[in-house]
Order: C-alpha cells, then sequence, then structure tokens
C-alpha cells in the first residue's frame, strides 16, 4: 500500500494539528485538496490514499480525526468503506465528497444515514478546486468543527495501543471559515411554553440524521401544525432531503416554492441558495423565497426563517434547534423569544457539532435543552396541548 502523503505509522494520536486523509481515487484532486490544506498550520494531511481498501489499511495503522470520502472509486468505493472505517473507529468523522447531481445528493443522503458526518459537493471541475475560494471556505469550515468536535468528544475511546487526542488548545481560523463556537454555561428559561400553531427547525453540520430522527418518531397526523426547516445545503440536495424526509416519517414533506400558502400537517423544506421566510397575507401565511444576501455564511439561514415567522406568529412559535456549526438560529432564536415563543436545542451529547444548539443554550433563551431522542416526544406533547 502507498500513502502519498509520507507518515511514519504510529498509532498515537498528537495534541497538534487536526488529522486528515484523503481518500479519492484521483491522484489530482488528492494533490489539489493537499495543497488547499498545507497552509493551515491547525490542518494535516496524514494520509492520502486511492480507494477504501487503502483507507482501511491506514486506519488501523495510523489515528485520524476527519476523514475526507470520496464515493465512486474502484476497488472499494465509499459507501462501501464508510461503515466498515466506523467499525474500526466509531468516533471518526468522515465527510462525504459527491457531485452536484441528483444521484450524488441521494448518495450523499444514504452516507449521512450510515454514520457519515458530513459532505462536501464535489467542484465540476479540477480549475473549481484549484482556485474555489468558497469550497476552500467551506472544506476548512467542516474540517475544523469536525475535528474540534472529534477531540472534546469525552467518550472517545483509545485505539488499541495508542491514546485519544487532548483537545486542542488553539485554533486558527480563516476570516471566512465558520467554525463552532465554545458555548458558555447552559441557561434555561423559567417559562410555560405556549402550544405552537408553527413549528420550525434549524440545523447544519449532522442535521439531515437529526431531522430523519425526529421527524421519523414525529410520524405525520401526530401533530396538525406545519413544520418549517431550513437546513444547511446546495440546491438538488434540498429536493433529496425532502423526498427522504417524507420515506422516513409519512409527513408530505416538499421544498417550499415562493407564493405557496402555508398548509397544516405539512413539512416546508427551504430550497438551497434561497433564504425561506413568511409572510401574512389576509388570513393566510404565504411563503416566500429571497436571493437576499447569505447571513451566517449561509443561503438558506436560519436566521431569516426565524425572524419572519416570529413577526407572522407572535407567541405560538415553536422552534427546534439542531446540530450544527457556526451560531444561525441565536439571533432568529431571540426574536422568537422575544415575541414570547418558546426555542429548544439539542444537547452537545447527541449533536455532531454543538455550534448552533450550544449557541442558543448558553444564550439563555431555551426552555429545554435534550438528547436527540427525547426531542420529538418534548414537540408532540407541547404541540397537542390545547
Amino acid at each position: 500500500m502507498a500513502i502519498d502523503a509520507s507518515v511514519p505509522a504510529s498509532n498515537s494520536a498528537s495534541s497538534g494539528p487536526i488529522r486528515v486523509m484523503l481518500v479519492d481515487d484521483s491522484a489530482v484532486v488528492r494533490g489539489l485538496v493537499t495543497r488547499l490544506l498545507e497552509g493551515e498550520s491547525d490542518i494535516q494531511v496524514a494520509a492520502s490514499v486511492g480507494n477504501g481498501q487503502m483507507a482501511l489499511a491506514a486506519l488501523e495503522r495510523n489515528e485520524f480525526d476527519v476523514v475526507l470520502l470520496d464515493i465512486e472509486m474502484p476497488v472499494m468505493d465509499g459507501l462501501v468503506a464508510l461503515p466498515k472505517l466506523l467499525q474500526i473507529d466509531p468516533g471518526l468523522k468522515i465527510i462525504m465528497q459527491s457531485t452536484l447531481t441528483l444521484k450524488g445528493a441521494d448518495v450523499s443522503m444514504r452516507a449521512l444515514g450510515m454514520g457519515a458526518a458530513d459532505y462536501i459537493p464535489k467542484p465540476t471541475a479540477t480549475r473549481d478546486l484549484a482556485g474555489g475560494a468558497e469550497f476552500k471556505s467551506e472544506l476548512l469550515g467542516k474540517i475544523r468543527a469536525l475535528g474540534q468536535a472529534r477531540r472534546r468528544d469525552p467518550n472517545r475511546p483509545a485505539r488499541p495501543g495508542g491514546v485519544p487526542a487532548p483537545r486542542p488548545t488553539s485554533v486558527a481560523s480563516t476570516p471566512r471559515t465558520p467554525i463552532s463556537i465554545h458555548p458558555g454555561p447552559i441557561s434555561l428559561r423559567t417559562n410555560t411554553p405556549e402550544a405552537p400553531d408553527i413549528i420550525a427547525i434549524g440545523s447544519s453540520t449532522g442535521g439531515p440524521q437529526a431531522l430523519f430522527t425526529v421527524l421519523g418518531a414525529m410520524r405525520a397526523g401526530t401533530v396538525q401544525q406545519p413544520i418549517l426547516i431550513t437546513q444547511h445545503m446546495p440546491a438538488t440536495f434540498t429536493t433529496i432531503l425532502a423526498e427522504h424526509i417524507g420515506r422516513v416519517s409519512g409527513w408530505d414533506a416538499k421544498e417550499a416554492q415562493d407564493n405557496e400558502v402555508v398548509r397544516s400537517g405539512r413539512v416546508y423544506i427551504a430550497p438551497g441558495d434561497f433564504h425561506m421566510v413568511i409572510e401574512s397575507k389576509g388570513a393566510d401565511k404565504v411563503l416566500r423565497l429571497n436571493k437576499n444576501p447569505p447571513e451566517n455564511f449561509c443561503r438558506p439561514a436560519v436566521d431569516p426563517m426565524l425572524r419572519s415567522i416570529a413577526a407572522a406568529y407572535g407567541k405560538r412559535v415553536l422552534t427546534c434547534i439542531l446540530t450544527g456549526m457556526g451560531a444561525d438560529g441565536l439571533k432568529g432564536g431571540q426574536a422568537v423569544v422575544a415575541s414570547g415563543g418558546t426555542v429548544i436545542a439539542q444537547d452537545e451529547g447527541t449533536s455532531v457539532v454543538w455550534g448552533m444548539p450550544g449557541a442558543v443554550a448558553s444564550a439563555g433563551i431555551c426552555s429545554a435543552v435534550m438528547p436527540l431522542p427525547e426531542i420529538a416526544p418534548w414537540i408532540m406533547k407541547l404541540a397537542t396541548r390545547r
């Protein structure tokens, strides 16, 4: 087995840079990604291999924090390698790399359901990969957020013959790279939540898996309120997300359409590259899509959705912030609470990255912070209270 990035075989993790393994059958792509990462003092490309079988062999001999895993490869592709890698190291953070196509989005969604932590759209040309500032910013943000989460995992077991990496003492970042914040202590509100007329969910890294869990447990018909979801995703991927939510939950789930009247018992997902907001038109509440500037480096973003819902529905809003990096949802959550609505969040232990939920949890605006499996029962209990 050849490993492009020459490092000595070792089972011992370091407190230094986040250790990344690149897995892609294209040596050109691996070389370009390596060059994108090599200037970052807090990230190290510790191995670079050409297929899943080589990745398994490398993981048996070395410890990594993050793996960037291509889907289509000879010998052993990404979907076959994914569960095998997680069997060796269950805490490994794996980012799937796929094309911006319906097929690529569908396979990525399947990978997330199998335990991948996140995905990143693969540029359609090597020139995009070489010179794409947006791709670099997104890649660095995901690697840093997942690498930090990996290092902070209190349940991270020691590998045979080795020890887990200590938490990093400092993190270097580029100005446009959104990384997970370090929230402070949880401070809960002591309010009595109102039964909602609408439920709004915001999520990012790890969000699809969390959404499948929540909506799969809160199956269609259990609550009547409409559900609005903003998940940080590009176009095409949100189309597939809606389909997968519909399959696992039985909900009528779809991408939102501009000027669509909000109906009860339906799930609306913000389309990739559009903010989704609500406007009041007489007795109706209408969805509007816009391309206003990104917020928190994102479009769609959670904050504009929540601000508009708070304005349209007042105190009868229930907001849930799930796993994700950054702090999108904090300002919108504050607007919800200022209008008398309710905010809850996923806890750190079950979040892939405790950035977004940690931000609202430490801001004192949450009525509850709970493990992922407890969120659906909590929502159903409040949503059916009349």
